[in-house]
């Protein structure tokens, strides 16, 4: 292996590495602005806010706390630890979603509040997009969804839809928000999902190949479904 491309590892895996921080960090934007809109939020987010109204607690800190007990049951059920990636995006994604909270205000007036909504769903997409690209590890929710597809045999739909019911149900017992923005989550990321996540794999490609954007685009399967989003 020659001199430069030894060189090129490190500076590939930084850049992988950066992006999928920053994918994250947008991510966590969108949630945020989704729960400040106050029209209902994703499942899993439906459910952070119940526990915090009945516990106390901030909202990423139920995020962080879920992510460590998802983590512990995929472990028990894979025999194995998940991606390094996971806890990354575990307590990185708690941090950011308290810190954007607490930045952003609540828009006054149904418009407005829409608005904010449908934008925080498309930046959700670009975020799941970016942090998917560089292939660094699934999230904690994405680890169990496909640990259980595995131990029952179940396509990962009916997998995923289970999973996000029986949170999206306690979430509401809980007093969580659930409201038309919950439904738009529920049946529009998928589809936002599938229009950013092309788009950011070919960013992530140029910047990590230096111009040869095809070089990993095909290599294997884009899934539209193998996101996080905290929902």
């Amino acid at each position: 292996m020659s001199g430069v491309e030894k060189s090129r590892k490190p500076s590939k895996l930084f850049v992988r590495w950066a992006v999928f921080m920053i994918g994250l960090i947008i991510m966590s934007f969108g949630i945020s602005m989704m729960i400040r809109a106050d029209l209902g939020s994703a499942p899993w987010d439906v459910l952070h806010i119940g526990l915090t109204m009945q516990l106390g607690l901030t909202v990423g800190s139920w995020s962080i706390i879920m992510g460590f007990i998802i983590i512990g049951l995929t472990s028990s059920l894979t025999k194995k630890w998940p991606q390094f990636g996971a806890f990354i995006n575990m307590v990185l994604v708690g941090v950011f979603i308290d810190i954007f909270l607490w930045i952003l205000p609540s828009p006054e007036g149904f418009l407005l509040k829409l608005a904010m909504l449908v934008i925080g769903i498309i930046v959700i997409g670009y975020g799941i997009g970016l942090y998917i690209a560089p292939r660094l590890g699934a999230g904690p929710r994405d680890s169990l969804m496909l640990a259980l597809t595995m131990r029952t045999g179940w396509k990962v739909q009916w997998v995923r839809s289970s999973m996000e019911v029986i949170v999206l149900s306690f979430g509401w017992l809980l007093g969580g928000p659930v409201f038309i923005g919950t439904l738009l989550f529920c049946f529009g990321i998928g589809s936002v999902v599938g229009f950013t996540m092309p788009q950011c794999q070919r960013i992530v490609d140029i910047l990590i190949e230096r111009g040869s954007r095809n070089e990993n685009f095909n290599q294997g399967t884009l899934r539209t479904h193998h996101h996080d989003g905290i929902s």
